[in-house]
């Protein structure tokens, strides 16, 4: 006999399943040995007076996950299970301390981060339009694997588009589309020699540097001058592949001027191993001027493997990220991924090819220039206004961040600790120090994002700020003084 306890009340599981986790769990404890002969279906059900049916179910079941075995005309027996090792200091069913998350509340907060971008303006109801367009004209492809550099007519759009807003010369075939940059660098990087030497700009985009690091490849971060990354310093780290993002230099702002990039130009066609890796990732926003062509639309030499992405012109969780390869990298890339099952999601692909084919996304972006200089403007003025001879701002009139530096004694753990304590969301020079972890006396740097802010809250993000910064200083503190004009 069988023994076990049934909730026939509806507020437990359904019957049959009640019987199968009985009898599994009686065969996973050795209550029920193996080859043991198990009740007949119309014998259990009468056992625990519930219908055949249930009892047919729950044999059913374990039948199909190999706890049971049956022998025609005979009935139902116990497999012989194997049993778990168990450690002895295994805590069933716990997570270990370390790897429990820390859900943040948010409520509150005020960000001054450059990861982030506005949505509020974005034309969704225009997006569901050309969602609707792809899902009628795709159906086909939808129901397909897509090519593993992402549809043609896609790729097309994209290149059509590059050509118009940033002279990249490429042909569709050219164009990789991926779920990201990072994603996109690691196929690229994947294909290269372990022996491949990368210079990086100091400061720079971490997460390039740790995933470079992360794939054991030798990472020399290379000092900035005035201009961006020197030519010559470069030679020095004997680098074959260099990753620069000279059009809005990240995090400085830099804009790289001709004379430095026909020099890293000419330092790429000196040798046929060595490329340049041109980072675009937010080019589209130029402020008084217009856009700065792409270190790409100078190459005469097939030596710049040219990146953008969808994520800051329309939303970070967007994901979606392109990258653009010189033919003789392009024939090497397809035989290395002739296998590989493209990443994005096909029916935001096509969506996304009708949104720029309508012209939509251009008008979204003019828009969006518009309204990020406004608010740029306006917090470059506050913090002037706040902090008046105890903030320094490079002014670069590009992109969604700008760099700031500021008089305080306080060093970088203490700011940003405190900032968490104003609920204050920022990022400081230390998290972009790849090698040389310089520190001026009394000064600290901070990468101001204001994408993300509205402008209602700028003045008091600022005082948040000022707080951060100056409260509990050895330096003079002013009078508030706030103004909202731009």
């Amino acid at each position: 006999m069988i023994l076990l306890t049934l909730d026939k009340n509806g507020e437990a599981k359904y019957i049959y399943q009640q019987i199968y986790e009985g009898i599994k769990t009686g065969i996973l404890e050795r209550k029920l040995k193996f080859n043991e002969k198990l009740p007949s279906k119309r014998e259990l059900a009468g056992q625990l007076k519930v219908s055949v049916n249930s009892v047919a179910n729950a044999y059913g079941q374990l039948l199909a996950e190999g706890y049971i075995y049956t022998i025609e005309k005979k009935g139902y027996y116990v497999e012989n299970i194997t049993q778990f090792i168990q450690q002895e200091d295994a805590v069933k069913d716990k997570l270990p301390y370390d790897l429990k998350e820390d859900i943040e509340d948010k409520e509150g907060w005020l960000s001054l981060s450059h990861m982030t971008s506005d949505i509020s303006m974005f034309p969704f109801a225009e997006w569901m339009r050309c969602q609707n367009k792809a899902v009628k004209n795709h159906k086909k492809e939808l129901s397909e694997i897509l090519d593993p550099q992402g549809p043609y007519g896609v790729r097309e759009t994209i290149s059509r588009m590059l050509g118009l807003s940033r002279g990249v010369k490429c042909e569709p075939e050219q164009i990789i589309i991926g779920a990201g940059s990072q994603q996109l660098i690691r196929q690229l990087m994947a294909m290269q020699a372990r022996s491949t030497v990368v210079a990086m700009e100091d400061p720079g985009y971490s997460r390039f540097y740790t995933l470079l690091k992360n794939m054991d490849f030798g990472v020399r971060p290379v000092k900035l001058d005035e201009k961006g990354i020197d030519v010559n310093d470069i030679n020095a780290t004997k680098a074959n592949v260099v990753f620069v993002t000279p059009s809005h230099q990240f995090p400085t702002g830099k804009i790289m001027p001709i004379s430095r990039r026909i020099q890293l130009l000419n330092w790429s066609a000196e040798s046929t191993d060595r490329y340049i890796v041109e980072d675009d990732y937010d080019s589209e926003f130029k402020y008084e001027t217009d856009n700065i062509p792409s270190l790409q639309s100078l190459d005469r030499n097939h030596r710049v493997i040219y990146t953008g992405t969808f994520s800051k012109t329309m939303f970070p969780g967007f994901r979606m990220s392109y990258m653009v390869l010189p033919p003789d990298l392009l024939r090497d890339y397809r035989r290395h991924y002739s296998d590989l099952m493209q990443y994005s999601n096909s029916l935001v692909l096509f969506t996304l090819h009708y949104f720029v084919e309508s012209g939509g996304y251009a008008r979204h972006v003019k828009r969006m220039n518009h309204h990020y200089e406004m608010k740029r403007r306006l917090l470059i003025k506050e913090l002037h206004i706040r902090f008046r001879g105890d903030v320094d701002i490079e002014d670069v009139p590009a992109g969604l961040h700008f760099l700031a530096q500021f008089r305080t004694d306080k060093g970088y753990e203490e700011i940003e600790e405190q900032a968490k304590q104003e609920k204050l969301e920022i990022y400081s020079m230390r998290r972009f120090m790849l090698k040389n972890k310089y520190k001026e006396k009394e000064k600290v740097e901070l990468v101001i994002g204001f994408a993300n802010i509205h402008e209602e809250k700028i003045v008091e993000a600022v005082d948040r700020l000022y707080r951060v910064i100056k409260t509990g200083s050895n330096l003079p503190v002013f009078f508030k003084k706030t103004s909202t004009n731009v």
